[in-house]
């Protein structure tokens, strides 16, 4: 009998096999919570840095995962461990004096162990430095040692330790994915009469990346600033905090997708505002050059027309070329840069003889005949732009720009330059020099209106608020809105003031050209002054 149900167990496993079941894959990305902290579970959970990154193939438990190494740093105190040396996580335990007598400075070089740097040697790059207040607080009077520990995690670019404040930001990212982690015992340091100083090192960002010192809020889950401070440099930056905990430079993008869209809405309803005001400004001019005979002599309304004409232009091209994005044959693609380019150098132009003319008008006064003025004029207005653009386009500049974040997703992409030696010389050197000129010569007519006589001036009631708004009248002439571009590295609020402000320039010469040749009669001798110098203008060089 025995050899008979040996017999029929057997049959039984091989006719059966297909139907047991079979285990699951092992994923040491579904953490459980009893997982320890030897060589292999270390090495093993490590992986799910870069494997848990968003995907359904994956699934990660990324909460029991966070929580796993914050553990890390306590599980190396109770063992009494000295250093760990593993690619992804490096970490000292040192037994420091409570009463020690100067600050405390250590290395946190992401290819070392971390150790102390005594005084006298050089200082590393990446360092903390650790307030001599920070021991006797903790243990005050008694003069006994406790642990230190301090960790260098490699997060890489998983999700792992990114939290919300970085998936919603959709581009920040932890700078070279290296957290640090302080902790004294296991006491819970935080409001520090002295900061701990933590210094990073990075290369020079780029003017659309900003850094922020961070640590990782283990009750929120995410990354907080409260208690840090930003010391930003080119190549380091300096983060001051007043407790204990993991800490870490967060890079964000300025413009990431969601601003970028936001500010191109921004600008395509202002540009489109502006067209509608410039198309009346123009509409007003020729009315007016129709039914009065000085407007055919003046020079003043001819600039102002030309610079109308070219900020109508170039709204146009500008929504044309934010609407088709980078679409089309990159032939059709280069000559809509070209024509965005031109249409941009011809407003900077125009808006630099505006200033010219305005120099002539208020400051020169007298010596100013030329002959064909207003010709010579557009020939430079006109003329000069497209030399320009010849120039940038025999070099092949044009093409696909893109604006990217720090994990190299598109934030924004359209037809203008792909090389940005020339972007910088034919746009920011070309608007720095018109811009310059125009505001020295604002300055000088606003000057000279403070400080006019009050028998020249007059002496009717509220003299000053009409100067005030015959120079910001002026100002939309000579382009002051976009000196707003300076200001933009400051951040997104005046990024978003100067799109704003500068997209309405066109309703801004609109308002400023009606009340200059339909001045109410009181206010004729303030509104129409420019209007009246520049008949005397004319009439000199004819």
């Amino acid at each position: 009998m025995a050899p008979a149900r040996s017999l029929g167990l057997l049959l039984f496993l091989l006719l059966g096999s297909d139907e047991m079941p079979t285990e699951e894959p092992r994923n040491p990305c579904k953490l459980k919570e009893d997982r320890q902290y030897g060589s292999f579970d270390l090495n093993d959970i490590a992986t799910c840095f870069t494997t848990c990154k968003g995907s359904a193939d994956s699934p990660c438990d990324v909460g029991n995962l966070q929580r796993y190494w914050l553990k890390y740093e306590s599980y190396l105190l109770e063992n009494s461990m000295e250093t760990v040396d593993l690619p992804f996580v490096k970490a000292l335990i040192q037994n420091i004096s409570t009463d020690v007598s100067e600050d405390l400075l250590f290395s946190l070089m992401p290819s070392q162990i971390p150790k102390q740097v005594m005084q006298g040697e050089e200082q590393p790059a990446d360092r903390v430095r650790l307030p001599k207040s920070l021991f006797g607080a903790l243990l005050p009077g008694n003069g006994s040692a406790v642990q230190l520990a301090i960790t260098i995690l490699n997060i890489s670019e998983g999700d792992i330790f990114k939290g919300p404040k970085l998936l919603q930001d959709n581009g920040g990212s932890v700078l070279n994915s290296r957290m640090v982690g302080l902790s004294v015992g296991q006491m819970h340091a935080t409001g520090l009469s002295e900061p701990v100083e933590i210094t990073f090192s990075h290369q020079h960002q780029p003017p659309n990346m900003i850094l922020t010192c961070v640590f990782w809020d283990v009750a929120k889950g995410n990354w907080d600033t409260q208690g840090c401070s930003t010391e930003p440099g080119d190549e380091r930056t300096v983060c001051r905090c007043d407790h204990l905990t993991f800490f870490a430079l967060l890079l964000r993008p300025i413009l990431d997708l969601a601003t970028a869209q936001t500010l191109t809405h921004i600008s395509q309803a202002g540009c489109g505002v502006s067209m509608i005001f410039l198309a009346l400004t123009i509409v007003l001019y020729v009315a007016l050059r129709l039914s009065l005979q000085r407007f055919k002599s003046e020079d003043a309304p001819k600039i102002h027309m030309a610079l109308s004409g070219s900020l109508f232009l170039l709204n146009l091209t500008f929504l044309i070329s934010v609407g088709s994005s980078s679409q089309g044959s990159p032939a059709s693609c280069w000559l809509r840069a070209a024509i965005l380019h031109y249409f941009l150098l011809c407003v900077f132009t125009w808006m630099g003889l505006e200033a010219f003319h305005l120099y002539l008008l208020a400051i020169r006064v007298f010596n100013t005949y030329f002959g064909h003025y207003f010709l010579k004029l557009s020939l430079l207005g006109w003329g000069l732009p497209a030399l320009v653009v010849i120039g940038a386009g025999s070099s092949n500049s044009y093409g696909v720009y893109t604006i990217r974040d720090q994990e190299n997703r598109t934030s924004l992409e359209l037809c203008w330059f792909q090389k940005e030696p020339a972007l910088y010389a034919t746009v920011h050197v070309y608007f720095l020099v018109s811009f310059l000129f125009g505001a020295v010569v604002l300055a000088l007519v606003a000057w000279k209106i403070v400080t006019l006589p009050s028998a020249t001036a007059g002496k009717e009631r509220g003299q000053t608020w009409k100067s005030v708004f015959t120079v910001l009248g002026l100002s939309s002439l000579v382009g002051m809105t976009w000196g707003l571009a300076v200001l933009t590295p400051l951040g997104l609020s005046t990024i978003y003031i100067f799109a704003l402000f500068n997209s309405l320039q066109g309703v801004f010469i609109f308002g400023w050209f009606t009340i200059l040749y339909f001045p109410r009669q009181s206010t004729t001798a303030f509104s129409s002054g420019t209007a009246r110098v520049d008949q005397a203008h004319s009439a000199s060089q004819e």
